[in-house]
């Protein structure tokens, strides 16, 4: 990242930054209020808990890319059998496209809900046109600018954790104390939730991310890019770790409004992010309601082109198509495309009778599923020398990303045990 005296904490965000506020997407904000409806503060201290542990695993990919000069897939695949490539992507694609309809879904609602004069078809449509041209036509230092200022709508879900908490001792106490329940039900949901913080998606986003900013600083090939400075990789780290934490003081917020209103209130299944902001104003006050409804539509504006991009990312990778938003369109053709299409495709969810809310859920549990896999291919890929040099993991990074890998791990498998 290009640095200088004269910039702030703000200007040197960046990739890290972007990658931790689009984890809380309206199909993340949908599963978080759907756990604080069902259980409460019961599921709250993963927020603290799963914090290190995505930093570490972000950091990893960050490095990666920075340091092999190309993105995750593009590593996987000159590293690892063509099967693991085809299977990842496959993943990608589909889990991304499932979250795009979900997300494009609940935008135009929660929008319908502030101006129902406006039917939800043409709010859908009109997002998914102003997303796609924003993707498309502005040049990667304009739209990281915006993604990044988009990531401040997630300040709503702060401000509405406040209008509605009057005992922040009890929020404390649940923190600090961790709940655990054997339980199929509970085990289903600690897996949607470890599935929507470590999400494949964002281990591609922002390895290929960290590649577009060194490409914005004139590397434009890969002998150029191979490597770091020291200097860099705390300048990442350090992006990183703020963007985790953003990400995780959102999702606390978020699980803690529905704890205090929806399940305090004996309303325990949320069904949408939309069901949630119209829940909220008979509880809490219309003010309330409207903010959560601005937070949905913001932190989507953020999301959709983050999941269809890092989709296009993985695809482009794998089949060596020319990539990248730093790109215009007549030079990646194919990368354009596969951002245009799975938008699109996502968008005709909403409109073929699927419940992309249901999808979404359980795509969050296969995220937290198929996670383990991944997991232990970064975790080898972070510790290959031929790959990384001497920017090979350190204990730190290699212990927690170890405990992800086991945690995930258990998840997955208490899932098939209990009954």
């Amino acid at each position: 990242m290009k640095k200088t005296k004269k910039e702030n904490l703000w200007q040197k965000l960046g990739p890290g930054f972007i990658t931790g506020a689009s984890d809380d997407d309206p199909s993340g904000i949908a599963t978080y209020t759907q756990v604080g409806a069902q259980f409460g503060f019961g599921q709250i201290w993963s927020v603290i808990f799963l914090w290190p542990l995505m930093s570490a695993i972000q950091e990893m990919v960050g490095r990666i890319g920075m340091v092999a000069g190309r993105g995750l897939v593009g590593v996987i695949k000159n590293t690892y059998s063509k099967w693991v490539v085809y299977v990842f992507i496959i993943l990608i694609l589909i889990a991304n496209t499932v979250n795009i309809g979900a997300d494009l879904g609940a935008m135009a609602a929660s929008t319908n809900l502030i101006v129902p004069q406006i039917p939800f078809p043409v709010l859908a449509i009109g997002y998914t046109v102003l997303i796609l041209f924003l993707e498309i036509f502005l040049s990667y230092k304009v739209y990281a600018k915006i993604l990044k200022w988009l990531a401040l709508s997630l300040f709503s879900y702060l401000l509405t954790l406040i209008i509605v908490t009057s005992n922040w001792g009890e929020i404390l106490a649940r923190v600090l104390v961790p709940t655990i329940i054997l339980s199929k039900e509970f085990v289903i949901a600690l897996t949607a939730v470890f599935g929507t913080t470590i999400s494949p998606y964002l281990f591609v986003w922002q390895s290929n991310e960290e590649v577009e900013e060194e490409i914005s600083l004139g590397r434009n090939t890969l002998k150029k890019r191979l490597g770091a400075t020291a200097k860099e990789i705390k300048t990442m780290r350090r992006d990183t770790l703020v963007g985790m934490a953003f990400s995780q003081i959102i999702t606390f917020c978020i699980i803690g409004t529905a704890a205090n209103t929806f399940f305090k209130n004996g309303i325990f299944d949320i069904q949408s992010t939309a069901q949630a902001a119209q829940a909220l104003e008979p509880l809490v006050g219309r003010f309330a309601s409207l903010v959560f409804s601005i937070g949905v539509v913001g932190t989507g504006l953020l999301a959709v082109p983050v999941l269809s991009a890092s989709a296009a990312y993985a695809l482009a990778e794998a089949f060596d198509w020319s990539e990248g938003l730093n790109k215009k369109f007549r030079q990646a053709h194919g990368f354009y495309g596969i951002i245009t299409i799975s938008t699109l495709i996502g968008l005709l969810i909403n409109f073929v009778g699927l419940n992309p809310i249901k999808a979404l859920f359980w795509s969050a549990v296969l995220n937290g599923l198929v996670t383990p896999p991944l997991l232990a291919i970064i975790l080898k890929t972070a510790n290959n020398p031929k790959v990384m040099g001497k920017l090979t993991n350190k204990n730190l990074a290699n212990i927690l990303g170890y405990v992800t890998l086991i945690c995930t791990t258990a998840c997955a498998i208490l899932i098939f045990v209990l009954n």
